[in-house]
């Protein structure tokens, strides 16, 4: 893909993490990407955790994080 493009859809994704978590990483813009394929393509999530196990476990770390951000944003709401 050209640069213009590849900036084009890094700022969607920057948005979308955003919106979605409240802010954006690379961390959390991977934990995206991880996730669509895991619910699209299961098999492939799941070869994907087998292959790269120490991958699955930083996965599942920003998922322990990104719960932690939500409790953390529901309990300010809640105030």
């Amino acid at each position: 893909m050209g640069n213009e493009l590849d900036e084009k859809l890094e700022g969607l994704l920057d948005k979308y993490t955003e919106l979605l978590l409240g802010e954006s990483t690379d961390a959390l813009k991977q934990w995206v990407i991880y996730s669509h394929i895991a619910k699209s393509m299961p098999p492939l999530a799941k070869h994907f955790n087998e292959t790269y196990p120490e991958a699955k476990e930083e996965i599942k770390e920003t998922i322990q994080r990104i719960k932690q951000m939500n409790e953390a944003h529901r309990a300010n709401q809640d105030r």
